[in-house]
């Protein structure tokens, strides 16, 4: 098969938040050492990006680096040369909006026209407008790791107050274009049969257009580290504070019932804690403030030492459309507990403790159970790796992509 010139575009990619720079710096690191070459056109924040990979800065103006609407104004005064595109954003962001997936597809296709030389053009999850227009002149695949339908649905969920419904409804506004423009998608890619499924209700696709393919793992990073002593009483977990779809409060919780028994107990989040928010208020209302420590802007190793000092780890979200926390801890052989929703059990097979999603007592009696009888845990994690190595490895994926690429190709040819 010929090597390709292969465009990346990400409407944000920032490197230690959420799943999105993990992606694009692992997708294009490895169709890059399959020899293609590999362009990453990305908005603010942007990722870091692997040697030999290109990086090309589509700047809209970041307004969410800050929340003051002071500097908010100056970033926005500060831009030069600025055009529609700006003037839009900064008005919908004022108003509670979050209108960037729908800015970048514009920016992306006025680059497009301009350079023309891409054998083919790989979406993430921006779902915009100008992707149809892009559709038209290159071969296309669109990535949707989950529709964000579900995260609006958590988020309703969590609270029932008027004024916190409507500023829900505002900044989720995208998803009316999302749901205009996934059905146009010829050609769509998937990391969970069940995102698949999702993906065709919620966005009524096709499922013909939908490509289930996994997203991968570094293994060689992602590793036991025998070397570095667990701690016996040591928790893990990666959620983002205050978003109600990661589930962090029932793993607090279920932390505050074990102090009353395992004083040592300790827990280390993957995240960072937003001040004055929701996940602050409940630590400190569960007195539990002294045993937890959050950490952000970890490298891939640093991550997984974390996991090698940890003797449980958790993954207490309501909807996974893709969790790397599942696989990072199992191919840690970390011992794991997992809701029992979404995608969780068709990642993790027979090799982790699944519980019901949003009940912290089975949490707790969980991780208990784990903790008395850890060498029977430990022996099933060693077998998780295994299961990962088998099944999320680089080679396996990436020869699948590039057989999706080339699909689409051969179908944009024949158009």
């Amino acid at each position: 098969m010929p090597n390709l010139k292969i465009a990346i575009l990400s409407y944000r990619s920032a490197p230690f938040g959420g799943g999105q720079g993990v992606y694009v710096h692992d997708i294009s690191k490895a169709l890059t050492e399959r020899g293609h070459k590999v362009d990453i056109i990305s908005g603010p924040p942007y990722p870091k990006v692997p040697e030999g990979v290109n990086l090309i800065k589509l700047p809209g103006l970041d307004l969410f680096q800050t929340f003051s609407f002071k500097e908010r104004i100056k970033i926005f005064k500060n831009k030069k040369k600025k055009n529609i595109l700006d003037y839009f954003e900064f008005c919908s962001v004022l108003l509670g909006g979050f209108p960037e997936m729908k800015t970048f597809g514009h920016r992306c296709h006025n680059y497009l026209i301009q350079n023309t030389d891409y054998d083919t053009v790989i979406d993430n999850q921006s779902l915009s407008y100008g992707m149809l227009e892009i559709q038209k002149m290159f071969p296309f695949i669109e990535i949707i790791h989950h529709p964000i339908t579900k995260d609006y649905k958590h988020d309703l969920l969590a609270n029932n107050k008027l004024l916190y419904r409507l500023s829900r409804y505002r900044w989720y506004s995208f998803l009316n274009m999302q749901k205009r423009v996934a059905p146009k998608i010829k050609n769509i890619i998937t990391p969970s049969s069940n995102s698949s499924q999702d993906i065709a209700i919620d966005f009524r696709c096709n499922e013909s257009n939908i490509t289930v393919i996994h997203n991968g793992l570094d293994v060689n990073i992602f590793v036991p580290y025998e070397d570095i002593r667990r701690d016996p009483f040591k928790l893990i977990t990666t959620a983002s504070a205050d978003v109600p779809l990661k589930g962090l409060d029932y793993t607090l919780t279920a932390l505050s019932i074990l102090k009353n028994e395992f004083q040592n107990m300790n827990l280390t989040v993957i995240g960072k804690l937003k001040k004055d928010g929701h996940t602050s208020r409940l630590i400190e209302k569960l007195g539990i403030s002294d045993s937890i420590v959050f950490k952000t802007n970890l490298t891939k190793k640093e991550i997984a030492e974390e996991y090698a000092k940890s003797s449980v780890a958790i993954v207490s979200s309501l909807y996974e459309g893709f969790g790397y926390p599942v696989i990072e801890a199992m191919s840690c052989s970390t011992p794991l507990i997992a809701a029992n929703t979404s995608s969780i059990p068709e990642l993790v097979g027979n090799y982790a403790t699944l519980i019901p999603p949003k009940d912290s007592t089975s949490l707790a009696n969980s991780i208990k159970l784990i903790i008395n009888n850890y060498d029977k845990y430990k022996s099933i994690s060693n077998k998780g790796r295994d299961h990962i190595i088998k099944n999320f490895n680089w080679l396996k994926i990436t020869d699948e992509y590039e057989d999706s690429i080339y699909k689409a190709i051969d179908e944009h040819n024949k158009c």
